[in-house]
């Protein structure tokens, strides 16, 4: 069997024994009461955790690129422009599935570290029409977390459609489509909802229906929500094979977020990510993202000077902590850690006690200890 490690990477994420037990499960018919049942439950979950009054929420066998595709394919007609406001990698995505389906786009980006400012984006609203705007709320590559809730009055001034990237931040930072004025959130079941990959998960605001329902066809089969529609009002219904353990496994991780309750999460989130970065701060690591960006859901530690990329993680995972290494120039610079879905205070300083031991066996100084002991004292703030 192999050996139980923690796994701190942006995404899968540790999975919950409850979890796991109902992964565990025979698998049913997914005509059966049982799954159509859970199916049913686990939609309505979905739209608490994104406080969604209105709208419909959906699960599809695939992962967070493809509600990416969904989102666009179901939101745009011809002629029509879509804005990307992007803070990273994946904004920059945004776009290259944009450019693939042929729709007409434009992209506003930050510096890498950084988000969009609210102001910059209401300025290209003024200057061009667009029938939808699209952001990341976190970026995976970036740690960077950007005010989606600024962002969508703004696009609202506009009477455009908004769009959230939610994949890693939904479940784990606060997101409230209907009050904020978002029409859609998309995320995916591997990360805040610390479910193993395999779903993706949009929800659609009423508005973002009746948008979709006017276009009539668009350019997709699979991805095309209206084909999905009947099967998330009554799961017994037959549009694809639906993933049954995952489903039912992804049911249990929305009951988990509920029995915690959403402020709590967001709240414990918050506090996990301020400890770790008290502890890694302590031992010498600077972060890669600007302070007022800051993710609570993933970090990226940049490496003190005389600390090897691929030694450090390679003496981590050692340890028993697995961590991902950085993307694109941020390659041998920094690594990414995630905090996110159901981490526990404990896991975080058995996290940074193996950074200790492994900064010390590569020779590195500092005062033994230390990131620990500023974990605990940022726990008890």
């Amino acid at each position: 069997m192999e050996e139980e490690k923690l796994l701190l990477i942006p995404g899968p994420t540790p999975v919950h024994p409850r979890i796991i037990n109902r992964l565990s499960l025979p698998t049913v018919s997914h005509v059966s009461p049982v799954f159509v049942r859970e199916f049913k439950e686990a939609l309505s979950n979905v739209k608490k955790i994104v406080f969604c009054e209105r709208g419909k929420s959906f699960l599809v066998s695939g992962a967070g690129t493809l509600a990416m595709e969904m989102t666009l394919v179901n939101l745009l007609g011809e002629g029509e422009k879509v804005l990307v406001v992007s803070q990273g990698y994946f904004g920059q995505r945004m776009g290259d599935i944009a450019e693939i389906f042929g729709f007409e786009y434009d992209v506003i980006e930050s510096p890498w570290g950084s988000a969009v400012q609210p102001e910059q984006l209401r300025d290209q609203l003024d200057k061009k029409d667009y029938s939808l705007v699209v952001s990341t709320h976190v970026d995976t590559a970036t740690g960077s977390c950007s005010p989606v809730r600024e962002y969508a009055q703004a696009v609202r001034e506009k009477e455009a459609l908004f769009a959230v990237d939610g994949v890693c931040a939904t479940g784990g930072i606060e997101e409230r489509m209907t009050d904020w004025g978002v029409d859609v959130i998309l995320t995916a079941a591997q990360k805040c909802f610390g479910v193993p990959p395999g779903l993706a998960v949009p929800v659609f605001s009423e508005r973002a229906m009746d948008k979709r329902k006017s276009l009539g066809s668009v350019r997709a089969y699979y991805g095309d929500i209206l084909k999905w529609l009947p099967v998330m009002k009554d799961p017994s219904r037959y549009f694809s094979t639906p993933c049954v353990n995952e489903i039912r496994a992804f049911c249990e991780g929305t009951r988990v977020i509920l029995d915690e309750g959403m402020d709590v999460r967001f709240k414990r989130h918050h506090k996990t990510a301020r400890a770790l970065r008290a502890g890694l701060e302590s031992l010498g690591f600077s972060f890669f993202t600007e302070d007022e960006f800051f993710a609570d859901t993933l970090s990226l530690p940049v490496y003190p000077r005389g600390v090897e990329d691929r030694a450090f993680r390679e003496r981590l995972a050692e340890k028993k902590v697995i961590v991902a290494g950085g993307l694109g120039r941020l390659k041998g610079k920094v690594f990414r850690i995630g905090h996110m879905g159901n981490i526990s205070y404990s896991q975080i300083e058995f996290a940074v006690d193996a950074v200790e031991q492994t900064l010390s066996e590569l020779g590195y100084a500092f005062h033994p200890g230390s990131g620990v002991e500023a974990v605990k004292e940022a726990l008890q703030r």
